[in-house]
């Protein structure tokens, strides 16, 4: 299974916010936040503090999907 952040991308812009405001109000790295534009895997840490800082669950930031693309259950 892969990681999509699709679900925070989404949310970034309903709520009308850039991935660099993102960065700022929730103190991480231009590293994770670049590592996450790729869909690779941060750390519990990072997701925890963009939680806190969106004032949003897990699910909201991220999912499951399998390597052909489909969402995992």
């Amino acid at each position: 299974m892969d990681i999509d952040y699709k679900p925070l991308w989404k949310l970034l812009i309903d709520r009308g916010m850039t991935r660099s405001e993102l960065r700022i109000l929730a103190g991480i790295s231009t590293r994770a936040l670049a590592r996450m534009g790729k869909n690779e895997n941060v750390s519990t840490e990072v997701l925890g503090k963009i939680c806190k800082a969106l004032h949003c669950e897990i699910t909201e930031v991220m999912e499951f999907v399998d390597e052909d693309g489909s969402q995992s259950e």
